[in-house]
């Protein structure tokens, strides 16, 4: 049994780090390296750099970024926002990289997600998947941010995003995204249960204890964003209390 992953969430706009709830009222936070330089040092597993406002330009915008980042950093680097093809996820692992993620792209060409996967490994394609309850045990895709519905069932497209060649999932509760109420226990457990690909819970961690059971609803790893960036619990903390729940976390010294 493998370890379970800690991953920060830096949710960047323009130059700053910013943080919303259900995606949206964003606060601007600090500088995004800033953050993720000090979360490294304190032992994170892996960092998911998300460019809040791609879609509406049709790029990413994270190049220089995530190049510093790359400098500074060496662990796992996910970037996503506005990736609209293979030729950008080349670009963004040639700034440093190692993983992409994909949402809105993916929704309107299903096939990118075969062309990423044969062309730089399953391994490096990620599909973010931005989840809304709809009614009780279904939920919708949606894009942009959670601004877009699909009307498309996020378990139908977790299992058929699977089967085209996604590596990992990236599933984000619109619904519980800033709100520090826990993740949305029923979708990951819906998602986990339908593919055997690894899925990472975001959205919703408000204390160590929601990791704990999430990670007990089959999530692979814990993406945390405003738990960190307002300090309200240390990664020694969430490490210690992952631990005592049962849950394997790396140790670090």
């Amino acid at each position: 049994m493998s370890n379970t992953r800690l991953i920060a969430r830096l949710d960047v706009k323009g130059a700053n780090l910013i943080k919303g709830i259900h995606l949206e009222g964003l606060r601007v936070i600090g500088s995004p390296n800033e953050h993720a330089l000090r979360y490294y040092e304190q032992g994170i597993d892996e960092l998911i750099y998300m460019d809040c406002v791609a879609s509406l330009y049709g790029r990413n915008s994270l190049s220089e970024l995530i190049k510093q980042a790359a400098e500074n950093v060496f662990i796992p680097l996910t970037v996503g926002g506005g990736v609209r093809s293979a030729d950008d996820v080349a670009h963004l692992l040639r700034c440093g990289a190692d993983k992409v993620a994909v949402n809105t792209a993916a929704v309107s060409n299903p096939q990118l997600i075969t062309e990423i996967a044969r062309r730089f490994g399953s391994q490096c394609m990620v599909l973010s998947i931005e989840a809304k309850s709809v009614s009780p045990e279904r939920w919708e895709v949606f894009t942009d941010n959670g601004r877009e519905s699909t009307g498309i069932d996020v378990v139908d497209w977790a299992k058929q995003a699977a089967a085209l060649g996604a590596g990992e999932i990236l599933l984000t509760s619109v619904d519980r995204e800033g709100t520090r109420k826990g993740f949305d226990l029923a979708l990951v457990q819906a998602v986990t249960d339908s593919v055997n690909i690894p899925v990472i819970a975001s959205g919703g961690m408000g204390k160590a204890q929601d990791a704990v059971e999430v990670v007990r609803m089959g999530a692979d790893a814990v993406a945390m964003a405003d738990i960190l960036h307002y300090k309200r619990a240390s990664l020694a903390d969430i490490r210690t209390e992952a631990s005592a729940g049962g849950i394997r976390v790396r140790t670090y010294e």
